[in-house]
């Protein structure tokens, strides 16, 4: 299939279809072509379209990793090559898209939880741009939801996060902390569960208008 060809196949299939139904498909395409289109939809307009992608891409790179772990690796690297600054590029939903696939594939987990973790690290490989900020604390949190004790080293750098005047990020930032909670302790602020600021996070697969207190309380697939 032409590469244009196959960019409307993926876009009719993440728009149509159930979700489940849209991955079974992807799933039976070849893995390593249906990356791209993916990969482009990050930078969608359609938010739908875009955290469908991201959710897509993540569930791919993750079933991937099953039987072409080296192919896995690869796509894993991209998506970090385009939070570096050497990349020229943003990385626009890049690590929403590490959080899915390391959710959905343990060995996955293994190798690269800790790069998620680096992003909020002032001194590892701290990423400035709020809009990442929020894809870290949203991948991380995804991760949590699934395996806890993976996701422990990011508790110290969230503090921040709870108290910065951006909801998103107190938001994102509760969610992660409440996730990582299952497996370690962590204090997270009163005002947060007490935040009635109304923000929209993708969660159990659809987009969804929250107040920052719920999310303090949230568990449950990403």
């Amino acid at each position: 299939m032409h590469h244009r060809a196959l960019k409307k196949a993926v876009r009719d299939l993440l728009v149509r279809e159930e979700l489940t139904t849209a991955l079974d498909r992807l799933y039976q395409m070849n893995l390593r072509r249906v990356i791209n289109p993916l990969f482009a939809f990050f930078c969608s307009g359609d938010e739908r379209l875009r955290w469908r992608a991201i959710t897509a891409a993540g569930a791919v790179i993750a079933k991937m990793a099953d039987t072409q772990l080296e192919d896995a690796r690869v796509m894993m690297r991209r998506l970090m090559w385009t939070l570096n600054d050497e990349s020229g590029g943003i990385g626009w939903g890049s690590p929403e898209a590490m959080g899915e696939a390391m959710a959905r594939n343990p060995r996955l987990t293994k190798e690269y939880a800790n790069i998620l973790v680096s992003y909020l690290n002032p001194e590892g490989n701290y990423l400035e741009h709020e809009a990442l900020q929020c894809g870290v604390l949203w991948g991380l949190g995804r991760l949590a939801d699934v395996r806890p004790l993976a996701a422990v080293a990011a508790a110290p750098f969230l503090a921040p996060f709870f108290v910065s005047p951006l909801p998103l990020h107190r938001g994102l930032a509760a969610w992660c902390g409440r996730a990582i909670g299952a497996a370690a302790p962590i204090v997270l602020p009163e005002e947060l569960y007490a935040d009635s600021t109304i923000i929209r996070v993708y969660h159990n697969e659809t987009l969804q208008d929250v107040p920052v207190r719920q999310l303090a309380g949230m568990t449950g697939r990403g």
